[in-house]
């Protein structure tokens, strides 16, 4: 297939590029190349015969439709996102330029693209959201594809927006868009900002490890390569119109999370103290509107295309503080992320 992907050189969409690449398909990928993209998350795989590379903002309509109409794509999976919510309560303006308005250029440069395009019939158009769309869960129940939107942050307020305008041009349209909503990913190379990578760099730096409020917030966390299992598997079998939710039924407390990541860094790189990095946990003042609970069911997904994630959670938390370990001299961190973890 030719699949171009939006926000390739990010931490979901680089793991896709890559095992595209890998598995023969042909990948045009476009990323604006901000804080949280790198070039390096592709590695050799930049320079693949089969990839090709345009840094561009999804919200330069006409670049974008120009890029489309040049390769001819089966498939667009639109990735490129802000997605950090700490940012999106300093300032939500990012969030609404890139996830509503370039959600909008995008839709309408690929509804352009669709309507010209001899073979319909095999174009499909993969919108990537986030479950945080439908607000907090109590102490029981899961999210699944009829529950309502209910989001609580200004991340995902942006996020539910620009799924209401991927289902407006199916429904408007006939647009073969299809809308995932996927639960926390975790992995190597991960932005540092994000939770266990900003746990494993700050252990490794002896600094505090800041946990909101008690650390009784849970959520589902899915091991990246899995996603993108399930990714291909949406774009072989997915309904046109439908939504799924991804999830690993890996629900736990973050700080119960916290605390396995210490656990883990005390067997494979013990600090100098010869402390327990559990000592290093801090308690910080919980962030506005934090939800308290995730939990996602797959089970739609699963039914419609046999999906199931295959890493087990502590062999994948294990892969993943190693990669920090082995790479830590080399994590790039940028000033903002680098206040954040206490690195500077």
């Amino acid at each position: 297939m030719k699949i171009l992907v939006t926000g390739g050189a990010g931490f979901i969409g680089s793991n896709f590029v890559c095992d595209a690449l890998e598995q023969g398909h042909h990948v045009i990928n476009i990323d604006k190349l901000t804080y949280a993209g790198n070039l390096n998350n592709l590695g050799g795989y930049y320079s693949h015969k089969n990839h090709l590379f345009y840094k561009e903002d999804i919200c330069h309509k006409e670049n974008v439709l120009q890029i489309i109409m040049r390769n001819e794509p089966d498939v667009i999976l639109h990735m490129a996102a802000e997605s950090h919510v700490d940012r999106s309560i300093d300032c939500a303006h990012d969030f609404i330029q890139t996830n509503i308005v370039g959600t909008h250029c995008l839709l309408d440069a690929a509804l352009r693209y669709y309507k010209s395009r001899k073979n319909k019939r095999d174009f499909r158009f993969i919108h990537l959201s986030t479950d945080e769309v439908f607000g907090a869960l109590g102490s029981t129940g899961m999210f699944d594809e009829t529950m309502p939107y209910r989001p609580n942050s200004p991340y995902a307020a942006s996020k539910a927006s620009s799924d209401l305008l991927a289902r407006s041009y199916y429904h408007t349209h006939s647009f073969p868009a299809v809308i995932v909503y996927a639960s926390n990913n975790y992995g190597p190379q991960q932005y540092a900002e994000k939770l266990i990578p900003l746990t494993i760099l700050n252990a490794l730096e002896g600094k505090p490890l800041p946990v909101y409020g008690n650390g009784q917030q849970t959520r589902d966390w899915l091991y990246v390569k899995d996603h993108v299992k399930a990714l291909y598997a949406l774009i072989e079998n997915g309904k046109i119109g439908e939504s799924y939710c991804v999830g690993a039924a890996n629900e736990m407390t973050n700080l119960t999370l916290v605390e396995k990541i210490c656990t883990i860094l005390d067997e494979v790189s013990p600090s100098s103290s010869h402390k327990s990095y559990k000592s290093l946990i801090t308690f910080v003042t919980d962030r506005p509107g934090h939800d308290f609970r995730y939990a996602t069911d797959a089970t739609k997904l699963r039914e419609h295309t046999r999906w199931a994630p295959e890493v087990n959670f502590k062999d994948g938390l294990k892969e993943t503080i190693h990669w920090y370990v082995n790479h830590y001299d080399r994590v790039e961190v940028g000033e903002n992320a680098r206040k954040r973890v206490g690195l500077g």
